[in-house]
């Protein structure tokens, strides 16, 4: 089921880094009295009165151009005009409303979208009377608030999640398998859904960012439907190239939210490169399947021993995550295509499989006494008693023992492993957690 997505807009330096850790209780994004200072996009949950939405910190650029509005701030504010549920415009008490603080507002202004102005740096009441300044702007939702301290963001929060529309728990769930085709710009997203619906539902050109929508396709496959989604997610060509991968990624992050299954497309010509990497951190945290596809295998120059190579070197690269399974394909030519929604369907089952109590106990008991966790700094020793697996969406086991502390994460790498030998779960991402009997 889908969050709501609020994203947080504003000129340098009045905060936004801050207010997304105040929110987020985090320390993700980098905070420092320069403007600029973070040049990553940060992404995070915040949790209030029991709901939850994704929020994203915009803030980040180094401005370095006269035209700063016209370059960067209005591609930033019309990717969470199209983008957002809620958008929180931040602006600054002590320095007042500024030029650009003015013509974001006269966009956010028209932009249908609920929109928050936090005063922020708004430190005590008599600070706070400086955004009565802001209502000028024509948004009538204004609160003073301090992101470094903490002042009023409940109130701003209990009329925030008021305006958000949140999944309905009571709703069916949906029973289609959904596959997210995720992958950097131009690596053939939307040729492989044309190739498996057998008609264009997405425009597809050489030029990166074609798709500007998340676009759901129904496949008819053997008689089941299957849910495809092209998450191409670029708006269009621009001088702003943080903007665009920012555009991309929260497609991205909505679209494996939504999926069961992700298939992560590498170029056959590129290999493994950092923001594949970043793709599949992203889906392995959110626990979706894993397939990561090889495209444009046409293209590439192979013997008898080619792929062999090749998936051994996209595993290396892959580290904890190499129980993914690699498929080579050609959406052009549609190799393997088929095979790949078959895999996905059987990843998809391993997901939901259930490993009944005593046969699980039977099985790695046995392996883990034979390498028992490193002893306690008293050199007491640390022995798993039981073990069971939880959860209905994806593997979650509990493992009780005593001084549970002191098991290194190593450790629970190396019961992972046991697990994923004894019983599969292939590209799938489990949760292991370490309790005391």
């Amino acid at each position: 089921m889908k969050l709501p997505l609020v994203v947080i807009v504003g000129r340098p330096n009045v905060g936004k880094s801050t207010l997304f850790n105040r929110l987020t209780r985090s320390k993700s994004s980098i905070v420092d009295d320069v403007s600029g200072v973070t040049r990553d996009r940060v992404y995070g949950e915040v949790e209030w009165n029991g709901r939850n939405f994704q929020l994203i910190d915009t803030g980040g650029y180094v401005p370095d151009s006269d035209e700063l509005f016209d370059v960067v701030i209005r591609e930033q504010i019309d990717i969470a005009i199209d983008e957002a549920d809620a958008i929180i415009f931040l602006v600054d008490a002590k320095s007042g409303i500024t030029p650009i603080d003015e013509e974001i507002g006269k966009r956010l202004h028209f932009s249908r979208k609920p929109v928050f102005v936090l005063v922020n740096k708004s430190d005590n009441p008599q600070i706070g009377l400086n955004a009565s300044e802001f209502y000028s702007m024509g948004i009538e939702r204004v609160y003073d608030i301090s992101a470094l301290h903490g002042r009023n963001i409940g109130n701003f929060l209990d009329d925030l999640l008021t305006g958000l529309q949140f999944p309905q728990e009571e709703r069916e769930e949906e029973q289609r398998l959904r596959i997210a085709i995720v992958g950097k710009p131009n690596v053939g997203k939307s040729s492989l859904t044309n190739a498996l619906l057998g008609h264009d539902r997405s425009i597809v050109t050489d030029i990166p960012g074609t798709t500007r929508d998340s676009i759901n396709s129904v496949l008819k496959y053997y008689g089941e439907e299957i849910v495809l989604v092209d998450t191409a997610g670029l708006r269009k060509k621009s001088k702003v190239r943080e903007n665009i991968e920012f555009y991309s990624t929260v497609r991205t992050l909505r679209a494996l939210a939504d999926s069961d299954v992700a298939v992560v497309m590498i170029d056959a010509t590129s290999g493994v490169e950092k923001q594949d990497l970043k793709i599949l951190d992203e889906a392995v945290r959110r626990r979706k399947g894993l397939i990561i596809a090889v495209n444009k295998w046409d293209l590439f120059e192979k013997d008898s021993n080619t792929a062999a190579k090749f998936e051994k070197e996209i595993l290396t690269k892959l580290g904890p995550v190499n129980y993914a399974p690699v498929i080579f394909i050609s959406a052009l030519t549609k190799q393997r295509l088929f095979k790949l929604i078959d895999l996905a369907k059987r990843i998809q089952s391993e997901r939901k499989k259930k490993i009944d109590t005593k046969r699980l106990n039977d099985v790695i008991l046995p392996e883990l006494a034979k390498t028992p966790p490193p002893a306690t700094p008293t050199g007491k020793e640390v022995k798993i008693k039981y073990l069971t697996q939880v959860g209905e969406k994806y593997p979650i086991f509990l493992l009780f023992a005593n001084n549970s502390k002191y098991i290194p994460d190593s450790y629970r790498r190396f019961v992972e492993r046991i697990i994923r030998e004894r019983f599969g779960f292939q590209g799938v991402p489990m949760t292991l957690t370490f309790r005391d009997k």
